[in-house]
């Protein structure tokens, strides 16, 4: 029997690891196509003769139709199921990744993007939402840091593709396959993960907790046994009672009477914090424009383009760390270890950009090599804290009626501050912005806030069950 016993919980763990990894393929997908535009946007810019602001728009824009994809994607769940939105973004990945190697200009190569960016905003907010509905409480953490963990090695494989495409061109805009250029095949290559997307998708059992809200319970009792055999009927029961004699979750939902008004509710409000700082310290301007960015300061291109790669690198690795660590030091103190280590670290590259470059804004003497150290410890303490926590907290944070509306609204103000990032980056250190090191200022001042927003706001979820949220 003791062995018996042993077999079916070794079997339901890794029914559960292959349901979550099959889950945050999106996450993979998220990650390649948000970052895939890092080894492209020097040959895009010199291929259509494009100025800073088109170039930024170019990028940037694709964030827009990730925040539509992320504030729908919620509702569309709610009513067509977890397992239907996760094929629908499957299929824009799939359409995005054939067109944006095929643009005749900016306004459809832009239009391409949209369409990547809507399906990066579906998967960003499904993958969360089915992997808390889906994993026991004492493996939640872990299984729900496998989104960011699917994110980061979407961005490695994106620049490592990348770096191979132009290790073996000879350059982003030089002619690679049948007279393709080198930037068109970077796109092309996601054509790969975003069809194994669609076809894992296909094999997924539904959400247990959409089950229920639809009144399917045998099916729900189905997934649920596949999870954990023991203490089916009670779970069934628990979760039904949540969403007993309860509306359809809408906007006005995430509203509390404070005071006597009516105003977002506190939990909302840590939500929309943690979902927007994540994104104003800045670190997607290293995933995104790393290539240009070092570059700018005096880097060869083959040389911009490796370290763009070991930073993707580190990235992957310190995420391993916060896999391991996250349900054991807990969210909050990673968030605040996080928040520190940034601040520190972009002041340094701050102060590198500002006081180590020449006039031609290239770095010098040891500037160079202190502002790639510092690069890549900011790097380490995002990948280790905030990027796998802040999607972790908005999965478990809100209670069942309200998660899948909340976290839209989150996604969307996530999707919103990386728009706002993504776009200004290229027109503050542009020819008539502000420069690099000012930028970089900025970075610093938002992860100095985030220290104190998340010591006063942030309240511990390690360890609690979804339904006592």
């Amino acid at each position: 029997m003791r062995f018996t016993m042993e077999n079916k919980k070794t079997s339901n763990l890794k029914h559960i690891v292959l349901v979550t990894l099959s889950a945050a393929i999106g996450g993979f997908l998220f990650g390649f196509d948000s970052s895939v535009i890092n080894g492209a946007n020097g040959a895009l810019k010199a291929h259509f003769n494009a100025s800073d602001v088109q170039l930024a728009w170019a990028v940037s824009l694709a964030l827009i139709g990730a925040a539509v994809g992320a504030y729908f994607a919620g509702r569309l769940a709610d009513s067509f199921g977890r397992v239907r939105c996760m094929l629908a973004a499957a299929a824009l990945f799939l359409v995005s990744a054939i067109g944006s190697g095929v643009p005749f200009g900016i306004p459809d190569f832009i239009m391409w993007r949209v369409i990547g960016g809507v399906g990066i905003g579906v998967a960003s907010i499904i993958a969360p939402i089915y992997i808390a509905e889906t994993a026991p409480a004492h493996l939640r953490g872990r299984l729900g840091s496998m989104q960011q963990f699917a994110i980061v090695i979407g961005i490695f494989v994106a620049l490592l593709s990348n770096y191979l495409i132009v290790v073996k061109a000879g350059s982003a805009c030089a002619d690679f396959i049948g007279g393709c250029k080198a930037w068109q095949i970077m796109f092309w290559v996601e054509i790969i993960p975003a069809a194994l997307y669609g076809l894992a998708a296909l094999r997924l059992p539904e959400s247990p907790r959409y089950l229920v809200s639809k009144g399917r319970l045998e099916e729900a009792k189905e997934v649920l046994a596949k999870i954990d055999s023991e203490g089916v009927d009670a779970e069934i029961n628990q979760i039904h009672e949540t969403f007993k004699n309860e509306k359809p979750a809408k906007l006005s939902d995430l509203f509390e009477k404070i005071g006597g008004k009516k105003r977002i509710a506190p939990i909302v409000w840590a939500g929309l914090g943690l979902a927007v700082l994540q994104q104003l310290v800045g670190i997607n301007v290293i995933f995104y424009y790393g290539t240009m960015l070092w570059q700018s300061v005096g880097f060869g291109e083959s040389d911009a383009f490796l370290t763009s790669l070991v930073s993707s690198g580190i990235n992957l690795t310190m995420t391993i760390a916060a896999i391991l660590l996250i349900d054991k030091i807990g969210r909050k103190p990673l968030l605040l270890i996080g928040s520190v280590g940034m601040a520190v670290t972009l002041g340094t590259l701050a102060l590198c950009f500002i006081c180590g470059a020449d006039a031609s804004g290239s770095l010098v003497g040891a500037s160079g090599v202190i502002a790639l150290i510092a690069a890549n410890l900011y790097v380490t303490f995002f990948a280790a804290t905030w990027g796998p926590v802040m999607w972790v907290m908005l999965g478990e944070m809100f209670n069942n009626r309200i998660r899948a509306v909340a976290i839209s609204v989150c996604g969307l103000a996530q999707w919103g501050a990386n728009f706002v990032v993504s776009w200004s980056f290229p027109v503050l250190t542009g020819k008539n912005g502000i420069g690099v090191g000012p930028t970089y200022v900025l970075y610093t001042l938002f992860a100095t806030i985030s220290i104190f927003f998340v010591a006063k706001f942030i309240t511990e979820t390690k360890g609690k069950t979804l339904e006592s949220m």
